[in-house]
């Protein structure tokens, strides 16, 4: 196996079959010669990347608030039916424990895969993630982890969720070491990325982008398969400017590089995909051969995870730059509900952006 994938100019590289975890065997390749596929929107590839789980590792668990009977998204319908009452089941509504139980079954050496209903409602279990979770290994010398630990979490706007059901929390477990942090843009990546999260031997926030669980449909692979975290993907190539973003934004930013084209500018578009550790080499490799970078998320701009972005760039790109550095985000308010319009960063708020930086 020792072939690669080449894919929008990065070789991805193919894992011997076979690798074995608790017992189990899974396939950590993309895809076969001719993969069977079926049209999945997002939900259904988060619950097919769950069924997987289970079913390829007797040693993991699926739990949280209402989760039993397929949770508010649907994201775990049929799991406790298939599974058992023992291995997917409802928790208390508290965040914090939820997470302080995963933790604890993640150190006995089982795969907690906890869902918090809304990323949202993650803060009252912000003590155990940063204080716990991250440092679980450090603090003991490596001689006991919760690597098997990923929270899944639905986060980012709805179209009505106001306040305390549209936010967009990345950045703040982007600045704890020990954790990764990663966000999918489609059904295809959330699967594979998903078991990749489940799979990887340290504790993974998951984070969902809900508006896209039904609108977001495309052909994703049957079999079981895993995306590598920590590989930025170029989806789109271009030589002007740069856009790099994670998400839902994906969707936004791909409509403006299309309208952007038709004035003669040419964007080359890049999906993080994981935010922690994230690929500075594939961004720098792009903003070195166009010159530009803007960076959009719906997060508040000030502080957001593109700011870190930005800097980094900075440090390695300077003398390569020909604008400054943009960046298209949400404001800095609290998220509101008949004003989300105004809030979001719109596919014409980046090009406007575009457009401002090609022209500087």
């Amino acid at each position: 196996m020792g072939t690669g994938l080449t894919r929008f100019g990065r070789r991805m590289r193919w894992v011997p079959s076979g690798l074995t975890r608790l017992g189990k065997q899974f396939s950590t390749s993309v895809c076969d010669n001719n993969p069977p596929a079926k049209s999945f929107n997002l939900y259904t590839a988060i619950n097919q990347a769950l069924h997987i789980a289970l079913e390829t590792d007797p040693r993991a668990y699926v739990f949280g608030e209402d989760v039993g009977f397929g949770g508010v998204f649907r994201c775990t319908t049929g799991l406790a039916d298939r599974f058992g009452k023992t291995r997917v089941f409802n928790t208390p509504l508290c965040e914090q424990g939820i997470v302080g139980f995963a933790i604890g079954l993640a150190a006995m050496g089982n795969r907690a895969i906890a869902e918090i209903q809304f990323a949202d409602y993650i803060f009252p279990a912000f003590d155990q993630l940063v204080n716990e979770a991250a440092k679980f290994r450090y603090r003991s010398g490596n001689q006991f982890n919760c690597g098997g630990l990923t929270v899944r979490a639905p986060y980012g706007a709805v179209g009505h969720g106001a306040l305390y059901h549209s936010q967009s929390p990345e950045a703040f477990f982007c600045h704890v070491p020990g954790l990764k942090v990663v966000i999918p843009r489609s059904p295809r990546e959330a699967k594979g990325l998903l078991l990749s999260s489940i799979r990887d031997p340290n504790p993974v926030v998951f984070f969902e982008p809900k508006w896209l669980y039904r609108l977001s449909v495309e052909e994703v692979p049957e079999h079981d398969y895993m995306l590598p975290l920590s590989e930025a993907q170029v989806i789109r190539e271009g030589s002007d400017i740069t856009l790099v973003g994670w998400g839902a934004q994906l969707s936004i930013m791909e409509q403006a590089c299309i309208d952007a084209e038709k004035e003669g500018i040419s964007c080359e578009l890049i999906d993080l995909k994981t935010l922690i550790p994230w690929d500075k080499e594939t961004v720098e490799a792009s903003v070195r051969k166009t010159g530009r970078l803007l960076i959009s998320h719906e997060a508040p701009v000030t502080g957001g995870f593109g700011a870190e972005i930005a800097a980094s760039i900075v440090e390695r790109c300077f003398l390569r730059l020909e604008a400054p550095v943009a960046r298209v985000c949400g404001l800095d308010t609290p998220f509101p509900l008949v004003f989300e319009p105004l809030y979001m960063p719109t596919k014409n708020k980046v090009l406007d952006s575009i457009k401002s930086t090609v022209n500087y």
